[in-house]
């Protein structure tokens, strides 16, 4: 072989060896380009004249990725309406919550009158939680019936209609988790799950892994848009076999030390979570001093809570309560007792009266509530020196001409 074939053959070596470093270069340039920046810490892919360090890029690519992120993880932050200086509400099944014409309709019904915010079943007295929370260990106890499938939707829409949102949370009277969790529940005293005169079962109030639960479903409704976040049931039961009851938990500890303990510590639980916590008490709460056998103690709960609304529906009343043969025919006069008696007491406390806002009724019971009669709830309301309540009509049907129209 000539001179001048041998050096035209190591030419073309040396010109083939070339492309394909060449193409192995600009190939990783291009997959560093198009992946995402987090797969790459910032200070490992340029060296210090600012070319590509092509080893890191390979040996980072070799990496695990990060776990997927959850939807809620990924949506921005709710924005949240602040609490109205005086919240006047009704309640909303998750039901109706779920119908967009029924919704609609009463958005609308808000909208126009008196009426400022609205509060939504998120986790009723069945136990089921109505919305898709992103959270798995919710759905492992097999919790989700997903009753509203937009509801984050629906919250920007009353929203964008100044409309205050509450998450309403039924508690302890919990059928889904207590059957679960027998261990949690409260039982009968041979050992089988306990059940109220409406067949519900309870969870003891004792149990932390149950505690843990309404946190996290709390913290979903906080995810998904709600305003505030509203405690029902948080109490012993009241009715049912009382002789045949067992807390497995509680044990014989005094009712109202156990609840307390529950107030204390879900306050803290949530003490980052940024929006209000309120509390509904049995309406008696007001005018008695004791526990009323259920735990609750109106100066036991105020401190964890920023509002507290007492259920003084007249037709809740026992006939001769202060001299009413039928309480439920006296609305005034018992919201305005029951009120006046919270007022002073919240004040005994070293509290605020202003922390009050009372569950009224617009409900059929013990007499035909018209707008007479929801109407003077609310005046006894305001006589008692308060400016906020709510709503109660678990039709969701309303007497219309009791609110007052927007001016």
């Amino acid at each position: 072989m000539n001179k001048g074939r041998a050096k035209m053959i190591l030419k073309k070596h040396f010109i083939k060896n070339l492309s394909i470093v060449c193409i192995f270069v600009g190939t990783s340039i291009v997959l560093f380009l198009l992946l995402p920046d987090d797969n790459f810490p910032q200070t490992s892919i340029l060296n210090t004249n600012g070319a590509a360090v092509i080893s890191d890029i390979i040996n980072l690519q070799s990496e695990p990725k990060s776990e997927p992120k959850s939807a809620f993880m990924e949506s921005p932050k709710p924005i949240h309406i602040s609490t109205p200086p005086t919240v006047k509400a009704i309640y909303m099944t998750s039901w109706v919550a779920g119908t967009k014409d029924w919704r609609t309709q009463l958005a609308d019904f808000v909208s126009k009158t008196e009426l400022n915010a609205i509060v939504i079943d998120i986790k009723d007295y069945s136990g089921y939680v109505a919305f898709d929370t992103g959270d798995e260990f919710i759905k492992s106890v097999g919790a989700e019936e997903i009753r509203v499938e937009d509801l984050k939707e629906f919250i920007d829409y009353l929203h964008s209609r100044e409309i205050y949102v509450i998450a309403r949370i039924t508690v302890f009277q919990d059928p889904v988790y207590a059957k679960k969790h027998l261990d949690q529940a409260v039982q009968k005293k041979d050992g089988a799950l306990w059940k109220d005169r409406k067949g519900l079962s309870f969870v003891d109030p004792s149990s932390a892994q149950h505690r843990e639960y309404i946190v996290r479903i709390s913290r979903a409704a906080e995810r998904v848009g709600f305003d505030e976040l509203n405690f029902d049931y948080i109490r012993f039961p009241s009715d049912g076999n009382m002789q045949d009851i067992y807390f497995p938990l509680s044990g014989n500890r005094l009712k109202a030390d156990v609840l307390e303990e529950f107030f204390r510590n879900i306050r803290q639980d949530l003490a980052d979570i940024g929006i209000p916590l309120s509390a509904d008490l049995f309406g008696m709460t007001m005018t008695n001093t004791d526990d009323l056998n259920i735990g609750q103690v109106l100066e036991r709960t105020a401190p964890y809570f920023d509002y507290i609304s007492p259920m003084v529906y007249p037709s809740h009343y026992p006939s001769g309560w202060n001299n009413f043969k039928n309480p439920a025919a006296n609305p005034y006069e018992v919201v305005h007792i029951a009120m006046s008696a919270g007022a002073k007491r919240m004040l005994a406390a070293s509290s605020t009266p202003a922390k009050l806002r009372p569950w009224l009724q617009d409900f059929d019971l013990g007499a035909d509530y018209d707008a007479a009669k929801v109407r003077a709830q609310i005046k006894a309301t305001y006589d008692s020196g308060l400016t906020s309540w709510m709503i109660w009509d678990s039709k969701n049907e309303y007497t219309r001409s009791a609110y007052e129209l927007e001016n």
